[in-house]
């Protein structure tokens, strides 16, 4: 039988990052010592108050389907939440829980994205979100961003790449791979720009509460009720594994998403669901903080050594847990690019980095991504490790 596969399917390309992953898994097999810097996960586990949340609802036999928009009791958690930490009043009702941000991310592309109409990106920015547009038949116009927007879409590249068959513009705040962080006044640009346009502004949040410097990074709920915010219980919360994320959206698109939601994924994971309603607990929140300091004092430690380093990141990120970083300075004739760097520090280094192309096209070859998701220490060992062999 001949394999013949969708061109939707063909289109999407994997993850650069995972060769430089299962490579890293071989040699550390082989019995060499690596230094995870390539995966954007958390290093912590999942808060304890969560994971017995979990087993509670294990215990109790609470494993039946929920309703496709989520437990009402974590819709609301969720908009207490919104409440207490930025002040903003959101309905229950307009919040649906979704299997990730993945899956928020294709409600959104499933509702708002028609065949061939377009959606704005940053470039550098998060790969995946160009495949959801692509699996929905959409189309990508890819906006090259750099330091001197501090790698984000602004009003005037709204007003400047948008065209007819634009319908929507994603942004990420804080963003990955840069880190950086929209400002309320940014924001509110950008809301304005595109509800000028007549389209949909989507902003990815799923980085909130890992912001630095005491910084709060505002919600684009702050700005305006008809944008679509997606955000996660993964980066933050500490549940990568548990896959669970949630969508808001303006008043008038519930019943859509809850009808797509039926369909694509009937619903979020019970277990995971009930675990995260501990997830606002008081205890849970303070050991969070904990945490988000030690995120902070690690990007504290390992900036200056990396720009001290031969690396050039122009501008200090205010939130996530990547530091973006100009490798051009390193690269000659043998590393022609950022591919080729990272496989020489895997191998020769023993440190996993993920090379720009993993995050588009504008100045890739000539960047790369450190995640901070390993203990100070480790870090530091990473730049020394780095500075020998080149």
């Amino acid at each position: 039988m001949t394999k013949t596969v969708a061109s939707r399917a063909n289109a999407i390309s994997p993850f650069h990052v995972m060769d430089i992953l299962a490579q890293a898994k071989k040699l550390e097999a082989a019995g060499q010592d690596i230094i995870h810097m390539e995966v954007g996960e958390p290093d912590f586990d999942t808060p304890q108050p969560i994971i017995d949340a979990g087993m509670k609802a294990l215990k109790d036999g609470k494993t039946h389907y929920t309703p496709a928009c989520g437990l009402p009791e974590l819709r609301q958690a969720i908009a207490d939440w919104y409440q207490t930490h930025y002040q903003v009043k959101v309905s229950a009702n307009r919040i649906i829980v979704t299997p990730g941000a993945s899956g928020a991310l294709l409600l959104v592309m499933g509702a708002l994205l028609e065949k061939d109409k377009q959606v704005l990106l940053a470039d550098p920015g998060y790969p995946c979100n160009k495949h959801f547009a692509r699996f929905v038949e959409g189309q990508v116009n890819n906006i090259a961003v750099d330091a001197a927007s501090r790698y984000q879409l602004t009003a005037q590249h709204i007003e400047q790449f948008w065209t007819d068959n634009t319908a929507m513009a994603l942004v990420a705040s804080p963003s990955n791979p840069t880190g950086t962080v929209l400002t309320q006044q940014e924001l509110s640009g950008l809301a304005a720009a595109v509800a000028k346009k007549s389209g949909h502004l989507v902003v990815d949040e799923i980085y909130h509460g890992l912001t630095y410097d005491g910084f709060i990074a505002p919600t684009a709920l702050s700005v305006s009720d008809q944008v679509f915010v997606v955000n996660s219980f993964s980066k933050f919360f500490g549940m990568t594994g548990w896959r669970l994320g949630w969508l808001v959206v303006p008043e008038g698109y519930t019943e859509v998403m809850d009808k797509l939601a039926q369909n694509l994924f009937l619903a979020a994971p019970t277990m995971s669901q009930y675990a995260a309603l501990a997830a606002f607990q008081q205890t849970t929140l303070a050991l969070l903080e904990q945490r988000r300091r030690a995120f902070e004092q690690r990007r504290n430690t390992l900036l200056p050594l990396l720009n001290n380093s031969g690396f050039s990141i122009p501008v200090t990120p205010q939130g996530a847990f990547y530091l973006y970083a100009d490798c051009s300075a390193l690269l000659n004739e043998a590393i022609p690019d950022s591919m080729a760097l990272s496989r020489f520090l895997l191998k020769q280094a023993g440190v996993a980095i993920t090379p720009g192309l993993d995050f588009g096209h504008y100045h890739a070859a000539s960047h790369c991504r450190f995640a901070y998701t390993t203990d100070e220490q480790r870090l530091i060992e990473a730049v020394e490790r780095i500075k020998k062999v080149i």
